[in-house]
């Protein structure tokens, strides 16, 4: 994600950049239009109930609830946001108390108040959503409400991360009323306390939100509205940004369609901004114990011996990712490059070694899936290439299928399928969270991980450690294994591309440290 050392915002480059066609500001001028803003992105909320999804789902809980900490612009620490102030009252890091701001209230105009946190809190854990976050609070033991505005969250083990978790909309506050205590919230309405209201949703389509004037926190809200539209395509996506209506694209550019911003740069066409972020998006294969061929050790070895990363990113990506040899993605640290030191260079001779000390002298015969509508158009070639890859060693036969995503997350989440890619982006900036929710027999993929060296020592020793930076050993050793174990095979990194409209300002502070959208940031010039 980024260097704890240093600010994510450091190392974006905003370039210049435009299309060829053009493209204008939205119809009309001047006054209320231009504290309107329109954003076009392929990734489309799964819920809109914080309890039941754990995906990118978080880009709109993080506009429309609060939390209690967040992570700032000028730094890698958590600060309080709902909260006036947080902190551990023991040396243990076990008891972790927080004072919420006075006034604060949802926009039902009922009151959130401490009963309200803890309502949120406890509701996560009671529904224990399958695509829900309910495994990033499995330390969390008890949570007590004292008086109207005192939070008090007790752990079963010591967790200094636990402050960057409040930070993460897994802990989003949601109004009792409107949201059961065991059951998630119907319809497509939400009762937040963030900086905008939803108004309202269509599912797939649009979510229109509005500057919402009774919130109390932390972010400065540039514009009046935003309306975000849902694309299955990107061409369609870079189609209206042309034609002026959208104001800015976020997520889902095939590497092709940043070509042509950058190709149109060079002849000098200013109308469009294209800005590039260091990204910690990372994208793997997760291989399910509960397959035959997949819970083989030797396979996933053999596999990992195969892949060629450089020629896969060459291939589908060309200059917009980066071959990745770590869950944890380059830039954030206690990264290693454990994959490669483990494997070294593709070699097919190596991988046959490996199944044939195995005892395995057929082809193997494994099925990858992917999200056909998640990550993007390029996610069809990037299968492709790893099917031709694998199938040119002589050792594997291998069958593609895809899934919209909704269908596809179930279809993980139930163990269905023996091989699958997905994406990640880090929930708070820390090595903790490119591991922790991989791992264990339940966790975020649906894919038991049993690794008990792991879970319960090295994990829990870097949970110990305040000091973030010093987790970087028990990071290191831990990376070693997964590497050995190969339940997830790191393929690349990707940086976030954002095309605006080139009166769009504050792109490069919208991107917080896990990569999600803060709408309130965006402005357009001519208003400011």
């Amino acid at each position: 994600m980024f260097d704890r050392n240093g600010l994510p915002r450091a190392a974006a480059t905003i370039l210049s950049l435009a299309l060829v066609s053009g493209c204008g500001s939205l119809p009309g001028g001047g006054g209320d239009e231009e504290r309107k803003i329109v954003v076009g992105t392929t990734s489309e909320p799964s819920s809109l109930d914080p309890a039941a999804a754990w995906d990118g789902s978080w880009e709109l809980y993080r506009n429309i609830f609060q939390t209690l900490m967040t992570i700032p612009n000028s730094g890698a620490t958590p600060e309080p946001e709902a909260a006036k102030e947080c902190g551990f009252t023991d040396s243990a890091s076990r008891v972790y108390r927080c004072v919420l701001r006075k006034g604060l209230k949802f926009s039902s105009g009922r009151p959130l108040d401490a009963q309200a946190v803890k309502h949120s809190f406890d509701r996560v854990t009671a529904i224990d959503s399958p695509s829900g976050p309910a495994a990033l609070l499995a330390n969390l033991r008890q949570v007590e409400a004292k008086g109207s505005r005192v939070v008090v969250f007790r752990l079963e083990k010591p967790d200094a991360t636990f402050p960057y978790i409040l930070s993460t909309p897994a802990t989003s506050l949601v109004d009792p009323e409107d949201y059961p205590d065991a059951t998630l919230h119907p319809g497509n309405t939400a009762t937040g306390s963030g900086p905008y209201e939803l108004t309202s949703y269509e599912p797939g389509e649009r979510a229109v939100l509005t500057r919402n004037d009774d919130y109390k926190g932390t972010a400065k809200i540039r514009n009046d509205t935003v309306t975000i539209r849902y694309y299955k395509r990107s061409t369609q996506m870079v189609s209206d940004l042309k034609a002026g209506r959208t104001d800015l694209t976020y997520r889902g550019l095939t590497p092709e369609e940043i070509m042509e911003f950058q190709d149109a740069a060079t002849e000098g066409d200013t109308s469009i901004d294209l800005s590039e972020i260091t990204g910690s998006e990372v994208h793997y294969l997760v291989f399910n114990p509960k397959d035959k061929q997949a819970a083989k050790p030797a396979v996933r070895r053999a596999i990992a011996q195969i892949v060629d990363r450089e020629k896969l990113v060459r291939k589908v990506y060309d200059r917009t990712a980066e071959p990745l040899y770590s869950m944890v993605p380059t830039g954030v640290t206690g990264h290693t490059n454990a994959f490669l030191d483990r494997y070294g260079e593709p070699d097919t001779k190596k991988a046959r070694r490996m199944l044939r000390e195995a005892g395995i002298t057929d082809k193997v015969h494994l099925t990858l899936w992917y999200a056909n509508d998640r990550y993007g158009d390029s996610a069809g070639r990037e299968f492709a290439e790893l099917k031709e890859q694998l199938e040119d060693s002589g050792l594997f036969e291998i069958t593609l299928k895809s899934r919209p995503w909704d269908a596809f997350q179930k279809g993980y989440l139930k163990g269905e399928y023996p091989v699958f890619g997905r994406g990640w982006s880090g929930d708070f900036p820390d090595a903790d969270t490119y591991i922790t929710p991989f791992v264990g027999e339940k966790n975020a993929m649906g894919a038991p991980y049993r690794n008990r060296k792991l879970t319960e020592e090295l994990l829990p020793y870097s949970r110990r450690q305040s000091d973030r930076g010093a987790a970087g050993q028990s990071f290191a050793r831990a990376q070693r294994l997964m590497a050995d174990d190969v339940q997830l095979l790191p393929l690349w990194q990707g940086n976030v591309y954002i095309a605006a409209e080139k009166d769009v300002a504050g792109v490069e502070w919208a991107i917080d440290a896990s990569m999600i959208m803060r709408m309130w940031e965006l402005y357009k010039k001519s208003n400011w």
